[in-house]
């Protein structure tokens, strides 16, 4: 294993930080001001991201993008970190669940997606389905080719700006020793269609200006066309596509864990008290050794799980590992980084109170933390037998 990065690897990271600091972080503080991203500002990211070649760049050269290994790729969300979601957001990475797509979808969803052309979102979590995917209300019963759906999907990242949202929806039950088992299917449904309504969700405090959305289905009717993968397979595709976003997420978190770093740093050595910079005093200057270190063990621990991934080595554990433990680290990073700052932290004059609030959710969503602990448990105990 090489634990260096190639020249090529080197040029990403190079390219992708400088497009944040140039064209993400200047239009920080008006979105959180705000709580929007002005049409003008998403336009012009979008349109930046395509020309520098990196829109979709999560994608394989086969539909026309770049390609970039999983760990390549976790280079790029690592440094889109640093930067606001509302904005980076426009960086544009579909979901790659979008490879599943077969026949008239390849041409309607699939590459205009890749284009550019059509944003999408993923719609899985409901009011009583949130880490228990299979406890879903949300419901597509069959009638002759089509299907018709009823229910409800809240907290819908991405969905204020798609154009067609990618749906897990329940399509049977089965009964087991456990209970009853629902079968799961993935649908494209398109903005628009009837019987189809996207909403304002609910106000959150972390990350203004990446809404949350609610999904409402009333009798929605959904071509048969529009099942992407198989009837009831809802679950192969999410386990052959979803799996990685985990480590979208702990990339992330380690890139702002460095950000927000990169402010107690420099303030400790700025900052003056009792005649000396406080770093020269032991319980800020071991809070910033133990910060780094923190942070070097997240990033070495999620691109070794992406890594594994191109490798084809078996990553689940390590994956979850992975999330687990940077969203977990930047929860620590950003509390230290506010007690290093003192009362200033909680001013809005820098952005260190924002970072602590936007932290708090990286634990709960793509698997709360709680989540992951168990996939590494029973990883680990289950073939023992325990």
């Amino acid at each position: 294993m090489h634990f260096g990065l190639t020249d090529e690897q080197q040029m990403i990271v190079d390219t992708v930080r400088s497009f944040v600091e140039n064209e993400i972080y200047p239009h920080e503080d008006l979105v959180e001001r705000t709580g929007e991203v002005p049409e003008e500002i998403a336009q012009d990211i979008k349109q930046k991201t395509i020309d520098l070649g990196f829109y979709a760049c999560n994608f394989p050269e086969s539909v026309g993008c770049a390609g970039l290994s999983h760990l390549e790729f976790a280079l790029v969300e690592r440094e889109l970190g640093r930067g606001s979601m509302a904005l980076n957001h426009f960086f544009g990475r579909p979901q790659n669940i979008l490879m599943a797509c077969e026949g008239e979808q390849v041409d309607r969803y699939l590459m205009p997606a890749v284009r550019g052309e059509r944003m999408d979102a993923l719609a899985m979590t409901e009011p009583g389905a949130g880490s228990d995917v299979r406890g879903m209300k949300c419901f597509a019963r069959r009638d002759g080719d089509d299907w018709v759906v009823n229910g409800t999907k809240h907290f819908i990242s991405g969905a204020e700006h798609a154009d067609f949202i990618i749906c897990f929806i329940a399509t049977g039950e089965d009964q087991t020793p456990k209970g009853p088992k629902k079968r799961i299917t993935a649908f494209l449904v398109d903005r628009g269609t009837p019987g189809f309504t996207i909403r304002n969700g609910y106000k959150s405090v972390s990350h203004r200006g990446y809404k949350n959305m609610v999904l409402e289905f009333d009798d929605c009717r959904l071509p048969y066309s529009q099942v992407l993968g198989e009837v009831d397979g809802g679950f192969e595709v999410m386990n052959t596509w979803l799996y990685a976003t985990r480590i979208t997420v702990a990339a992330m978190s380690v890139g702002r864990a460095r950000r927000c770093f990169d402010y107690a740093l420099n303030y400790a050595a700025e900052r003056e008290q009792f005649g000396q910079p406080i770093g020269k005093f032991q319980g800020v200057s071991f809070q910033i050794a133990d910060m780094i270190t923190e942070i070097d063990a997240a990033d070495h621990l999620t691109l070794a799980s992406a890594w594994r991934l191109d490798e084809n080595l078996p990553a689940n554990r390590e994956i979850a590992s992975a999330k687990l433990y940077a969203t977990e680290m930047l929860a620590r990073i950003t509390d230290q980084t506010l007690q290093i700052f003192g009362g200033m932290g909680l001013m809005d004059d820098f952005p260190i109170e924002r970072f602590w609030r936007d932290a708090r959710v990286e634990r709960i969503w793509d698997g709360t933390s709680e989540i992951q602990r168990h996939i590494i448990s029973r990883d680990l105990l289950r073939p023992l037998g325990a």
